[in-house]
């Protein structure tokens, strides 16, 4: 495997044809105002030891040269070792409802603002553990797998809305079957299932995904976000100027409330914990303190390519060349002299 540390420097490549032309059109030009000084008959007696071949050979391999150090500059490396690094972790499956209720501002700026915002930071703080992300409304789908590229992971959070998920609805029990079914279960790591809803109208068997995770010794804990008391879901246009409240099909507004019953019921039955969503607490926080506690296990081997830099295949070239190069004179050589017919030394 070959690649290149400053690959910028190959960019200047592009202009040694540019050099060339100019070298030629310079040449050309040269000669034509030596025929304008003096016939082509007369240079052998002017110019008895001028070349027209030292020219452009020392020019080809100056230009070669710039090529040997451009190429050099940009540090070809070849990956020639190759080591296996143990990996020691647990692996996290987030559920995040996006439904329309997460849209309430009971918790600022909005329920599900805040849900991403703590998993942002909850992913910052992971090392060397899997997390992947499964979204949620009426159906469940996987946002993304799991993985310990953060960096992927933030990217792909920050694209989650209230419009990832087109049909409406909280299936909580869909997403847990979707989490179990996305665990690889023959490496032995700790696994667990955070679930972030406000738990309002759930759909599908709850307690079958439950007992299931508890067949898999899966651990699973929930954040409550909202109001118990019930809030209504402001209603944007697209400027961003709230035009007013959803309201249902007789006109009513429509309150959202938290339904904690059901994710207490979760965790009790998943010996986990569940935790209520405020505007100041960090909740997930809490939870990542006791994913900490949980024994982690090798889940795998990352393969590690080492790359050794081979600059200097081309560095070492182009010094000598270039050092031969300096001491090669515009005059003619006798070994040269065979290839020119009579009086055209001086072209």
């Amino acid at each position: 495997m070959i690649r290149f540390a400053n690959i910028e420097f190959l960019y200047a490549l592009f202009l040694i044809p540019l050099l060339i032309v100019f070298f030629w059109f310079t040449y050309k030009k040269q000669n034509k105002l030596l025929e304008k000084f003096a016939g082509t008959k007369l240079h052998a007696i002017l110019f008895p030891l001028r070349s027209r071949f030292k020219s452009p050979f020392k020019f080809g391999l100056f230009a070669f040269t710039l090529v040997l150090l451009l190429i050099a500059l940009a540090n070809p490396q070849v990956g020639t070792k190759i080591e296996e690094a143990k990996q020691i972790g647990i692996e996290v499956y987030i559920l995040l409802d996006v439904s329309k209720s997460m849209l309430a501002e009971d918790i600022k700026p909005s329920r599900l603002e805040k849900a991403k915002y703590e998993i942002s930071k909850l992913i910052q703080r992971l090392k060397g553990d899997r997390i992947g992300l499964i979204v949620f409304a009426g159906e469940a789908y996987v946002q993304f797998p799991l993985t310990s590229d953060y960096s992927a992971a933030n990217l792909f959070l920050s694209a989650v809305d209230v419009n990832s998920v087109p049909q409406a609805g909280t299936a909580i029990g869909p997403a847990l079957q979707l989490a179990l079914k996305s665990f690889r279960y023959d490496d032995g790591t700790k696994k667990a299932i955070v679930v972030i809803t406000d738990g309002e109208d759930h759909e599908g068997d709850i307690d079958s995904a439950v007992d299931d995770a508890n067949s898999k010794d899966v651990a699973i804990y929930a954040i409550g976000l909202g109001s118990p008391a019930g809030v209504p879901i402001p209603v944007y246009n697209q400027s961003g100027v709230q035009t007013g409240y959803k309201k249902d099909n007789q006109g009513n507004i429509v309150l959202t409330k938290l339904d904690e019953t059901t994710l207490k019921s979760i965790v009790e039955k998943a010996e986990g914990k569940y935790y209520r969503g405020t505007n100041t607490e960090d909740e997930l926080e809490s939870i990542y303190n006791d994913l900490a506690k949980i024994e982690q296990t090798e889940y795998g081997t990352k393969k590690i390519t080492e790359y050794e830099d081979r600059f200097y295949y081309f560095l070492f070239p182009a010094i000598i060349i270039l050092f031969a190069e300096f001491f090669i004179s515009f005059n003619r050589a006798r070994w040269l002299m065979r290839f020119e017919k009579p009086g055209e030394a001086e072209q």
